[in-house]
């Protein structure tokens, strides 16, 4: 596919869009977690991790629990369950190759979202792990993010998307269920209504 132009230097991306509308916006980036930053992070029951393997092939996972599920050890330091999934791996396969990752907190209504990056690494630590146990059980792995950089986001994309405004909300009842999904792209010889059910009962009993 082509386009009409492909932007390739930060100059020419500098010439068109400008520099930041104030120096605040620059400012604001912290190298460890404020007051600010802890209790956003205290209230906040979603996130997404960004990760890249040693090639640079990128990959965005959602992370959620009640809300406050991720832990702030220190002002540069958090941990994150891993809990039960499909056993694809892929955000600790990529950690594994290459440490780098982002981070997105979001807090249902509230209009800002906090950003977080830095390093990270798989721990298996039983006390650490306790700390997240639900219904009596405990992550088998955690993720510890040492926090390099951290800053709120303006509420903007949130606006935009009126993300908070079920009156706005797009129809899903046309929408493929996920077993359709998955039947379509790996052509399993499974009905729908099976795989759904297993896929159901994997929700409902695999949560912790």
């Amino acid at each position: 596919m082509t386009f009409a132009r492909v932007l390739s230097t930060e100059q020419e991306l500098r010439d068109l869009m400008g520099e930041p509308i104030a120096q605040a916006v620059v400012d604001k980036s912290l190298q460890a977690l404020d007051r600010h930053c802890r209790l956003f992070i205290s209230r906040a029951p979603f996130l997404l991790i960004s990760s890249s393997d040693a090639s640079g092939r990128s990959d965005i996972s959602p992370k959620g629990d009640p809300a406050g599920f991720v832990r702030v050890l220190d002002d540069r330091t958090l941990a994150i369950p891993e809990r039960p999934g499909n056993r694809r791996l892929d955000t600790l396969r990529n950690i594994l190759q290459n440490p780098r990752v982002g981070l997105i907190f979001l807090i249902p209504g509230k209009r800002e979202t906090l950003r977080v990056s830095g390093t990270a690494r798989i721990v298996q630590d039983a006390e650490l792990a306790a700390t997240f146990s639900v219904a009596g059980k405990a992550p088998e792995l955690c993720i510890v993010v040492d926090v390099e950089e951290a800053f709120f986001h303006c509420a903007k994309c949130i606006v935009r998307s009126r993300l908070w405004s079920p009156e706005s909300w797009p129809r899903t009842d046309d929408l493929p269920s996920l077993a359709q999904t998955m039947i379509d792209a790996a052509q399993i010889p499974v009905p729908e209504p099976v795989l759904q059910g297993v896929i159901d009962a994997d929700e409902r009993e695999r949560l912790y």
